[in-house]
């Protein structure tokens, strides 16, 4: 039976930093069963007692000392949190008072900064390009597409959709995508909005065997589920991508972190995180 370890995210803020580093750490322990609690908007003495009486009420469940996670930017909540007993990892202690020291500079201590629509340019940014990749989905708008900072391409359900709008929501990048379809196959030519953008042009390809599986969940039993059609498909797509020279990633085994930072690479793109 693996170990079991309730594990809690605690923050004045939404929570989003605890869990991407946390979720780091805790990816490097195979045989642990985690169970994973978020509890954002810490913000009052009354809210940081209630944080301490639902870690202490997991301890003595018997499960396993619970670990914590956290990014408490206030002195006394994160004090009081700490009265639980419980493994603490507390981001804002561990790296503040080294930033401090090292840059002879005292922290705000604001609350919420780091996932906030405070910064408004950025912010303002971001959502500009969210938009612009909602409204570049799948080829659905040819306006303004010479805006884009990548055009994604690649068969349909190979990736492209989830890996614009992470783009376009963690960077900034103005990010479409365009589907190469039995047409495009046929003349083996890219579409002809696609041309003078070829420069910003990356491809997803992905297995025949894999495609199948997520087309069967759109389209069961479909030809445009079978396997004999993804395999034509992904083969064709991969010969086009090779004969106009578009660079491209195999997306089957691959997160949506690892393909957008492979993109970001490749295309030499300067990546700002939000």
């Amino acid at each position: 039976m693996p170990q079991r370890r309730t594990v809690f995210f605690v923050s004045d803020g939404t929570g989003i930093t605890a869990q991407m580093l946390g979720h780091s750490l805790l990816t490097q322990f195979e045989g642990v069963d985690f169970h994973q609690v978020t509890l954002p908007f810490i913000n009052s003495l009354d809210q940081a007692e209630d944080c301490r009486a639902r870690i202490q009420a997991e301890h003595e469940r018997g499960n396993g000392q619970p670990i914590v996670f956290s990014t408490l930017v206030n002195g006394d909540l994160r004090a009081l949190v700490r009265k639980a007993d419980a493994l603490f990892v507390d981001f804002f202690e561990t790296f503040i008072d080294q930033m401090e020291t090292g840059l002879g500079v005292k922290s705000s201590h604001t609350i919420g900064r780091s996932h906030s629509a405070m910064d408004k340019p950025g912010y303002a940014h971001r959502m500009e390009a969210i938009n612009f990749s909602m409204a570049h989905d799948d080829g659905a708008s040819h306006v303004e597409l010479e805006q884009a900072d990548v055009i994604l391409v690649g068969v349909s359900r190979s990736g492209k959709t989830p890996t614009s709008l992470y783009l376009a929501l963690q960077f900034g990048l103005k990010a479409a995508n365009y589907p190469l379809i039995p047409e495009d196959f046929e003349r083996m030519q890219l579409p002809p909005a696609l041309v003078p953008c070829k420069s910003r042009l990356y491809g997803l390809s992905i297995a025949p065997e894999r495609l199948r599986e997520i087309r069967q969940e759109r389209r069961p039993g479909s030809r445009y589920a079978s396997l004999q059609n993804c395999r034509y498909e992904v083969d064709q797509a991969e010969a086009l991508m090779r004969r106009e020279g578009i660079r491209w990633i195999n997306s089957t085994a691959k997160s949506i972190e690892e393909i957008a930072t492979t993109i970001l690479r490749e295309l030499r793109i300067e990546r700002h995180v939000y």
